[in-house]
C-alpha cells in the first residue's frame, strides 16, 4: 500500500465515510500494511474529527460514529499486532487511565489504552467524565505504577489539576507517576496540573510508560 492509501484512509474516517473507511482499512491490513501505521492514521483522522467538533462542524453523533469506526479498525489490527510478539509475557506494570470530569472525549484515550495494552501493560480504563473520587478508588484497589489523565477540552486542564490535588489530599500522590494527554498539552500545562509528564500522542505515552517501567 502507498502513502496515498494512508491519506485516503484519513479522509474517509474524518469525513464519516464509514463503509469506504473500513473497506480500505481491511484491504491495507490484509495486504500486509503495518497495522500500527494504520492505527496511527486513525489517530490523525480523529484529530481532525476533534477539531471539527470543537468548531461545531461535528456533534455528538459524529463523535460516536468516529469511536465506532476506530473500534472496528482496532479489531482488525490488534490480532496481527499481538501475534507479532513472541508469546505471553508478564505485565510491565499497571496503568489506571480515564478522561477527567467534565470531558466526554475518549478517542485519544482509547488509542492510548489500546497501545499500552499491546505494549505489555495491564490497563484499567475508567472511561470518561471521571471524578477524582473514582480515580482514587481505582488507585487504592489496583495499586498502579502509572495514572493517565486524559482531556481534550481546555476545561480539562482545571479538572486535571483538581484531580491531582485530590491525590495529594488523599496522601497517595507519591505512590505513582502521572501523565496527562489530549488537546494542546505543553510544559506549561504540565506544571499547572502538577503531573509528572505529558504525552503529545499515543506513541509518546507508551514511551513514557516504558521509561517509568524500566522497559
Amino acid at each position: 500500500m502507498t502513502e496515498s492509501d494512508e491519506q485516503q484512509l484519513v479522509t474517509f474516517l474524518a469525513d464519516m465515510r464509514e463503509g469506504e473507511a473500513l473497506a480500505l482499512a481491511k484491504k491495507m491490513i490484509d495486504g500486509g500494511h503495518d497495522p500500527l501505521r494504520v492505527l496511527e492514521r486513525c489517530r490523525d483522522a480523529m484529530d481532525i474529527v476533534g477539531a471539527r467538533y470543537e468548531a461545531k462542524e461535528y456533534f455528538l453523533p459524529e463523535l460516536m460514529l468516529a469511536g465506532e469506526m476506530l473500534s472496528e479498525v482496532s479489531a482488525l489490527a490488534k490480532p496481527l499486532i499481538v501475534t507479532g510478539g513472541n508469546g505471553a509475557k508478564l505485565s510491565k506494570g499497571m496503568v489506571v487511565i480515564g478522561t477527567v470530569h467534565g470531558d466526554l472525549h475518549d478517542i485519544g484515550k482509547n488509542i492510548v489504552s489500546f497501545m499500552l495494552d499491546i505494549s505489555g501493560f495491564t490497563v484499567i480504563d475508567l472511561g470518561v467524565d471521571v471524578r477524582p473520587a473514582t480515580f482514587i478508588e481505582a488507585i487504592n484497589h489496583n495499586n498502579p505504577e502509572i495514572v493517565g489523565l486524559s482531556g481534550f477540552l481546555t476545561l480539562a486542564f482545571d479538572s486535571m489539576k483538581e484531580t491531582i490535588d485530590a491525590f495529594s489530599e488523599a496522601g497517595i500522590r507519591d505512590r505513582f507517576k502521572i501523565m496527562i494527554g489530549g488537546g494542546q498539552m505543553d510544559e506549561r500545562i504540565r506544571e499547572f496540573t502538577g503531573a509528572d509528564a505529558f504525552g503529545k500522542d499515543a506513541i509518546e505515552a507508551v514511551s513514557l510508560c516504558n521509561s517509568w517501567a524500566g522497559a
